[in-house]
């Protein structure tokens, strides 16, 4: 009896022991606050800023120029001959749409130049990330403002024996299929 035990407690030893040994090491960071306090992210937001100003200042003239002309057409519209007065309408309308046309690129502009200015920020983020998980043994770490796995070590490709599992034929190499781009093993 006294062996059985002994038994016991050495493969409950062993088993736990062969659970640590094979334990993954699971990390997490909130992304956004890591970017938010790095110095590029305050130059960067600075950056965007300025360039949205610049665009304000451009919509704002451009308004101007149009209540000008307008308040101009709406004191001369009675003394103007018809065929005057369409073009002014027409030289209103015109400005008008530019203006729209103008803030519609504008938003567009934007958003591209503060996704051009991010994007340095985010990998020089990333690959502090993927360091300190190289360095600390990490596996997986998780972004918990997003919940994504933001760094993995490479690991096995498992597809193929779901797809075996699940009695699936794949297509020949070389035409299309809907894991042709899963790296097959």
């Amino acid at each position: 009896m006294k062996n059985i035990l002994k038994l016991s407690v050495i493969v409950a030893l062993v088993v736990a022991s062969s659970f640590t040994a094979n334990a993954q090491k699971i990390a997490h960071i909130n992304l956004d606050s890591l970017i938010s306090v790095m110095p590029e992210t305050k130059t960067a937001t600075q950056s965007v800023q300025d360039y949205a100003k610049q665009l304000e200042t451009q919509v704002t003239a451009m308004q101007t120029e149009l209540q000008t002309k307008y308040d101009d057409y709406q004191s001369k519209q009675n003394d103007m001959p018809a065929l005057v007065k369409a073009s002014k309408e027409k030289e209103l309308n015109d400005l008008n749409q530019r203006i729209q046309d103008f803030q519609q690129q504008a938003q567009q502009d934007y958003q591209k130049k503060s996704a051009e200015l991010s994007k340095p920020v985010y990998e020089k983020a990333k690959k502090a990330i993927d360091q300190v998980a190289k360095d600390n043994g990490y596996k997986y770490v998780l972004d918990t403002s997003t919940g994504i796995v933001i760094y993995n070590e490479p690991g096995d490709d498992i597809f193929m024996l779901a797809v075996k599992k699940l009695g699936i034929t794949l297509p020949a190499a070389g035409t299309t299929s809907p894991s042709a781009n899963t790296p097959k093993k």
